[in-house]
This record gives structure tokens, sequence and C-alpha cells, in this order.
């Protein structure tokens, strides 16, 4: 039974006593010398508070009566609503805690918090220190609350990404989480929690919350308080050693081409500096690629999927070894660094959530140490808080750039398509709009908001952040960035290859002064270390050595030898070895080829007595763009091997 199933709040048998009550047969409401009874339902913007009103009301989101949902506009007063079954009951909806519209320190005034006499807390997420201030102020005024975590559909479905999952267990420790934060934090005694979906009422607790309310309804209107029932009281071949580079396509008249130009690069750079200082800045340039850091930032509020984003970016699905936990209970209780698992200077930082009663907002950033990063993203997966705001604040203060990412929008358009008059563009539009506003507000000239899911980083805004990071780096940790970069579109494969051809010609650069010794037992003048290293380099740029392919094939859920099926003209990357290299030297054209290049280039004068250079500059640089063809072939294939439903 889903969200548009209107089944009333309350059984037959109570409608009954409505009818009684409005002949004149039974009292009003008479709680604190009212004559109806006003029940709160408060929590942070984006709970899905609004969804809970219309469930307990019997309605739909979408019908006539129904208080108004929007994945970007949150309730912006109190609003009331009466309870069918109950007229003299008004269940009222009202604006989240900790906007920039209702800041935590002015709502409890602003909404009036003390002419309610009941209180529903909702939460989609984790227990923040908003939940701590609503609790201990109702406790406060010695009234009675329920604390609802809602949208369990959603945590469900992503925990069953986990191998080990098991509803029943989960459940149970999202409601002992939630407990333990309200008997331990909050200090509540006995609190009274309910797991639920507004969309699926027959699921999880909402029927016990239907029920619990009615009994709620009928000890307020006794003005007694009922004592508490935990929840739970009431659930009963091919053979690719032997392939050689023939098969890429190259033609011998297009092999001389390119070897002609690439040794006239060659010899106009020789005639401007000598082979030893060149070789020297290429060394010094592939030392400092090598060695060039980079530090990004993944923050936030607590359970809006910063871990998910930081496995995402690593190429990496949630629950394989290495990866950063996530889970529906607070997971990152410090900040923790997950070096990318082939390029390990580049570190992304998952650092635990703003507004945790661990980390409240007054203390994160120092807790964080924020001045370490290169540069920040912000994550929110509902409606824009004020600790988005401070977030904001101090990265500009810092003088950092930070990106601000919207993420989990899979779940937000689902919610969207529900409505009858959904249309794709116009949603994304809205929420985008909705975000860039809010961060006009605090400041921001030219808000940079990037939609996405890290389920799926070739949807949405994927690729417009992984652009603007590459836009605000440095050279070095901007080709880090792209060498990082899992493989999602054919756009970021073409970056991997233009970062990779500059690479080639570093390398046979290198081997050029190595090849002017000549190399006993070798016909071809070339240094098969640099060949050995530079293809295995591109197995992992282009995420096709064994560990990657197994990687991708458990975040696309496919089998790892369908994915294999598609690599066509390049070996595995175990069977890269300097053996197999000279072997494939030997079946190739290439001998010939350089033959012929080094008669050409032979009597320049520059370039005359460096023979033995000369081919070993083409050979290493042959062998390598060869390859290089060939493998972003393959990786293009399993991109679309994976992308098949």
């Amino acid at each position: 039974m889903g969200g548009n199933n209107s089944t009333p709040v309350v059984s037959s048998g109570l409608e009954e006593e409505k009818t009684a009550r409005e002949e004149g047969g039974l009292p009003d409401l008479t709680v604190s010398g009212k004559a109806t009874l006003d029940i709160a339902i408060t929590g942070m913007t984006g709970a899905g508070k609004s969804s809970l009103v219309n469930a307990l009301r019997g309605l739909s989101d979408f019908d006539e009566e129904a208080a108004k949902t929007d994945v970007i506009e949150g309730t912006i007063e109190p609003m009331g609503y009466p309870l069918p079954a109950f007229p003299d009951v008004t269940i009222w909806d009202l604006p989240g805690i900790g906007t920039s519209n209702f800041k935590a320190e002015e709502y409890l005034e602003r909404v009036n918090y003390s002419q309610y006499d009941f209180f529903i807390i909702v939460a989609s997420n984790r227990f923040t220190v908003y939940d701590i201030q609503l609790s201990c102020a109702i406790q406060k005024m010695k009234k009675q609350f329920y604390y609802v975590r809602s949208k369990m559909d959603n945590s469900i479905k992503s925990e069953k990404r986990n191998p080990e999952f098991n509803e029943k267990a989960t459940l149970q420790r999202v409601r002992k989480d939630c407990l333990d934060n309200l008997v331990e934090a909050a200090g509540i005694f006995s609190p009274e929690i309910f797991l639920i979906s507004s969309w699926y009422r027959d699921k999880y607790d909402f029927p016990l919350l239907q029920r619990t309310l009615v009994n709620e309804i009928e000890a307020l209107r006794r003005g007694v308080l009922r004592p508490a029932v935990p929840p739970e009281a009431e659930d009963k071949k091919d053979d690719k050693s032997t392939k050689s580079f023939k098969g890429s396509g190259i033609s011998f008249f297009l092999l001389q081409k390119i070897l002609k130009n690439n040794l006239a690069k060659l010899r106009d750079t020789l005639m401007q500096r000598n082979l030893e200082e060149v070789t020297e800045e290429m060394h010094q340039e592939l030392e400092a690629l090598q060695n060039a850091k980079l530090d990004i930032a993944i923050t936030g509020v607590t359970g809006v999927g910063k871990s998910s984003l930081v496995n995402a970016l690593r190429g990496m699905t949630d629950y394989e070894e290495g990866a950063a936990k996530v889970g529906i209970t607070p997971t990152t209780m410090e900040c923790q660094a997950y070096a990318h698992p082939l390029f390990p200077k580049v570190t992304i930082w998952d650092l635990p959530g703003i507004g945790t009663p661990e980390f409240r907002p007054e203390d994160y950033l120092k807790k964080v140490n924020f001045s370490q990063y290169d540069f920040f993203i912000i994550v929110a997966s509902e409606r824009f808080t004020e600790n988005d705001i401070l977030l904001a604040h101090e990265i500009k203060k810092m003088k950092k750039k930070f990106y601000f990412v919207r993420s989990k929008m899979d779940i937000s358009i689902a919610a969207e398509m529900r409505k009858p008059n959904f249309n794709m563009d116009k949603s994304l539009q809205k929420i985008r709009k909705y975000c860039c506003d809010n961060l006009t507000k605090v400041g921001e000239s030219k808000p940079r908001v990037f939609l996405i899911t890290a389920r799926d980083l070739d949807m949405y805004d994927f690729p417009h952040l992984q652009e603007a990071l590459e836009n605000d780096l440095e050279d070095l940790k901007r080709e880090a960035l792209i060498l990082a970069m899992p493989v999602f579109s054919r756009k970021i494969l073409e970056k991997k290859r233009a970062a990779m051809e500059g690479y080639v010609w570093k390398l046979a650069l290198v081997s050029c002064a190595i090849g002017v010794i000549p190399v006993p037992g070798i016909s071809v003048c070339c240094d098969i270390g640099i060949l050995v290293a530079g293809l295995i380099l591109f197995y992992k740029v282009f995420c096709l050595d064994e560990d990657s392919l197994c990687r991708v094939a458990k975040v696309v859920g496919k089998d790892y030898e369908i994915l294999k099926s598609a690599i066509k003209k390049s070996p595995m990357s175990s069977m890269i070895t300097p053996k197999y290299v000279i072997s494939l030297l030997a079946r190739s054209l290439l001998c010939a080829a350089v033959a012929i290049i080094e008669i050409i280039f032979y009597f320049v004068p520059v370039l005359g007595s460096l023979v033995g250079g000369i081919s070993s500059f083409a050979t290493t640089f042959y062998m390598l763009r060869s390859f290089l063809n060939d493998i972003v072939e393959d990786a293009e294939n399993v991109r679309a091997k994976a992308a098949e439903p």
C-alpha cells in the first residue's frame, strides 16, 4: 500500500464516537482549558513533516486539501489542518528549524511552541542538536512528544546494497540509535520512537503510530498522560597473451607521419637546449606529478550522503573493503582520510556531520581543522540550513573555494515524479534556483550549485562539478584529479587520454636520453622498464586493471566476467611484464618503421649524433601511443557494457 492510499487515521469503531460527539453525546476536548487539541509536527526542514501531516489525515501529498510538499520550498509559517476523525483536533505543520528564515535560537518563540498540547518531532537522517533542543524544550514544558524517524523506505533501500543486509537488524539498529541519543544526549526518560514511511503506510511503525496517536488523543482528552509503550511490544576464450599491437589500426604510412611530427618536435626542442637539460626537466615534471598532493574535504550536515560521495569519487561501492563507512545512523565520528585506491596522493576527507551532539556548530570548525584542505564540497540532501550558511561563511573567510552539492537527487526526483504535472527540467531548475538563492543571501555573488546522485555520477551535474574542480586547480593538482576520476562518461575518457598523451611525450624524452647508450642484446634501443611502467599506469588511469574492474563491476551490479569480455584489444594488466613487452616489440611493425625514421633523421645536424636516442624515443612513443589508443577503446567498451540495463 503506497503513499496515495487514503486509509483514515482512525479505525471504523471510532467513527461512532465522532458522530456521538458531534450530536452532543460526548464532551469537547478541554486540555489546558481549550476547546481544541493542537498537535504540532516539528523538526528539521526537509524531514517529511508535511507528508506526515497528510498521512495522518488519510490524504496523499497531492490531494486538494493536503499540506503542501516540495523538494526545496518548505513550510514558511505554521499551518493548521483538521484531523478528519476528530474535528476538534488540529494538526499543525510547523516550519523546519535551522533554516535561514527560522534560525535555531529564534525558532521556539517564532513558532509559538508553548501553544501546542502535544508534539511529534520528525527526523529523516541522523540525530542532531536540533532534536536535542526541541525535545528538551518540550520536556521543560512538561508536555508529551513522539520521535518519528521518517523516510525509512529510502534508508532501507540504501542499506540493501550491503551484502550482509538484514531488515530486522537494521530497524533495530536505527531504533536503538534514536533511543540512545534521546536518553543520553537529551535526557528523555522514556521516549517513544516510531520508524515510518509516509509513502508506504502499511510498513514499519506507521500503523502503530496511528493507533498510538488515537490512544494519546483520548488520554489528552481526559487530561492524563498515557504511559509509554515501546513499539517493539506491538510488533509481535580468447588468448590475449599473444596479442600484438598490429591491430591498433595505425597504418605504416600514418605511423611514419606521427613519428615524423614528434621527432620534429624533439629536434626543435634540442635546438634550443641540450638533451641533459630537457631530460632533467622531464624527470622533475614526472616526479612532481607522482607526488602532487590533493586534499578534498567533504563536509555538511549529518546524514546527507557525504560518505557515499567519498566512495563514489574513489570509484568504490559503499560496502567493499576500504570504503568509507556508511549507514542510516552516524558513522563518521572523526575526520577520516581516504586515499584514492590507485593514486594515493589524492586524498578525500570524510568530515563528521555538523550539527550532531558530538560536533556542535560552535566547535565544528576547530575540531575538523578546516584550514588544511585544498577545497571543500558542502553536501546537502534536503533543504538549505543555517549550518550550510556557517560552513560557506567560514570557507569564504579562509579564501578557499567550495562547491555546494545537492545530493540524493534520485530520491528527490522520484518524489517529484509522483506529481501529475511532473517536468524533469523544471524540477531541476527549481531545485538549483532554490540553492543558488540561498547561497546568494550569504554573499556568494556567483554561487556554484551541483545536483548529483552518488549512485550514478553520469547523471545530473556531476560532470559539471568535475569540470569546475579542474578549472579551479593548478596544473599538477588538476592532472592528479583527472587521473583519479572514475570513468563515468566519454568526456572524462577523452580528458584522461589527453593527459596521458602529455605523459607519453615526457616518457619518450626520458627514453631518448637512456637510448643514447646501446643496450647489448636488444636490437631496438629503448628502456623496457619505462614501457612496462607506462602501460601499467594506463590500466590504472582508465580503471581496466583487475582490481579496478572488480570495483566497477560492484558499483554497477554487473558480473566481473561480463565487463572483462568487453576488453578486446588489450591484454589483462597482470600480463604486462618485461618479457611480454619484449615479445610485443618483436611482433610489431615498429622495428621497420624506426629504421626508416632513423634514416630520415640521420643527417639532421642536431639529431644526427643521437641515432640510438632517436630510435629509443620513436620506439617508446609509438608503443605507448598505440597502446593508449587500444586501451581507450577498451575503456569505452567497458563503460558501454556497464551502462547496459
